[in-house]
């Protein structure tokens, strides 16, 4: 028998939500190609309240008790879900993110594949950037299987919760969770810069000090892949500086041009002819144009540096939604993919790629050739399948003609 909380995500899934909000007294609410429809009637507090209390565990609850907030990573039916706790003013509420089945590479999770750049160097800061709920999680895990499926890297990665399971393939992956495995990623950073690693990552930058640890790590021999909230870019690189005192911001710029790789910032976009949800991006890459602009704290003109560095793999917003125009297999997992099990085996189905029908030429209906009154009726060749290309139905109507009776 299925628990409320497996009823509500069961019906997320129906739906391929990608959040779900339960809120005491409310209903279910699930986020659907990033909009928000009600998929279930009003949950009550006291059932709201069972379902925290057993997902959280006796220790959890006491400190969301305290602090008035919680997150945990769990896998409920074989979905893997980040679920965050908090109060408001109606009482108890749960915001539920429910993470793709399996962990994708850059070509599966439809991006361009000038992000495989990002994984080529050996050290370095590389920053996944942009608002919430753009698959800022989804792109830095596609990053980390790049690097697992091609180089053996010893990987730590700090995280808050732990949301992907990674298998080892080349590479070696240690994941720990903050604070499950380590009080802070501060001391989180600390340690793992004691632990012989090759690539850092680290979920989320959020405090100056942790900023300030990154770009240390990024300096001393390490691939460093980080998130950070922001619109653009330029505000991620701006807001990164402008967390540190002013004598202390100069000296910050100079690291960061030194050490930075490159720098994402990302969207999503619902492509309604192809009905799936991509990312579209703006890549800033170290050009020395970058990095005098960085140094020199023109963040305002990192716009124009990408606008000008298209030749050196740079992509604007507009620039790329101009690529996405001209694609037309993007990837679109496949429905019978296999379920994501924490600590199993986190490679689903391969994604398969699908094509927009072309409005010049519509789906062939299912064929019959018509022949002579004549002919045997075991010379009817029906075509097979509605999805043949042209070069097949000509093949058949080839040994169409092959068959009549002559006259």
């Amino acid at each position: 028998m299925m628990t409320p909380f497996e009823d509500w995500i069961e019906k997320a899934r129906a739906l391929a939500a990608s959040d779900l909000h339960v809120e005491t007294n409310t209903p279910l609410v699930a986020r659907v190609r990033g909009e928000l429809q009600t998929v279930g009637a009003v949950i009550t507090g006291d059932a709201l309240l069972q379902t925290a209390r057993d997902l959280l565990g006796a220790q959890l609850w006491e400190e969301f008790r305290a602090r008035g907030s919680a997150d945990i990573a769990v896998s409920i039916r074989g979905i893997r879900c980040r679920a965050s706790f908090f109060k408001t003013v109606r009482g108890l509420a749960i915001a539920v993110r429910l993470l793709a089945p399996s962990i994708k590479d850059v070509r599966a999770c439809n991006l361009h594949p000038d992000f495989r750049k990002l994984t080529e160097a050996s050290t370095g800061l590389v920053i996944i950037s942009g608002p919430t709920g753009c698959g800022k999680s989804t792109t830095l895990g596609a990053l980390i299987e790049e690097i697992n499926a091609s180089r053996a890297r010893h990987i730590v990665t700090l995280e808050s919760p732990l949301e992907y399971i990674f298998s080892n393939r080349l590479s070696y992956i240690r994941q720990r969770e903050i604070p499950t495995h380590s009080p802070s990623f501060e001391q989180g950073i600390t340690d793992a810069l004691r632990e012989n690693p090759d690539v850092l990552v680290i979920s989320e930058m959020r405090t100056p000090e942790v900023m300030r640890l990154t770009l240390n790590a990024a300096e001393t021999g390490h691939l460093v892949l980080a998130t950070m909230h922001s619109a653009t870019c330029a505000e991620a690189l701006s807001r990164l500086c402008m967390s540190f005192p002013a004598d202390l911001q100069p000296s910050i710029r100079a690291q960061l041009a030194d050490c930075l790789v490159g720098v994402s910032c990302q969207r999503l976009d619902f492509l309604e002819a192809y009905r799936v949800r991509v990312p579209r991006c703006e890549l800033l890459l170290p050009s020395s144009g970058a990095k005098g602009t960085i140094r020199a704290g023109n963040f305002s003109q990192i716009a124009n540096v990408l606008q000008s560095g298209g030749d050196e793999g740079m992509w604007t917003f507009d620039r790329y939604l101009r690529w996405m125009d001209q694609m037309t297999d993007w990837v679109k997992p496949a429905p019978d993919a296999a379920p994501y099990h924490s600590g199993g085996s986190d490679r689903a189905a391969e994604p398969r790629p699908f094509a927009k029908p072309s409005p010049l030429q519509p789906k062939p209906a299912t064929l019959k050739p018509t022949l002579p009154a004549s002919a045997p009726t075991d010379d009817v060749i029906e075509v097979p399948s509605e999805d043949m290309d042209l070069a097949q139905l000509a093949e058949l109507a080839k040994k169409v003609v092959e068959r009549k009776p002559k006259l």
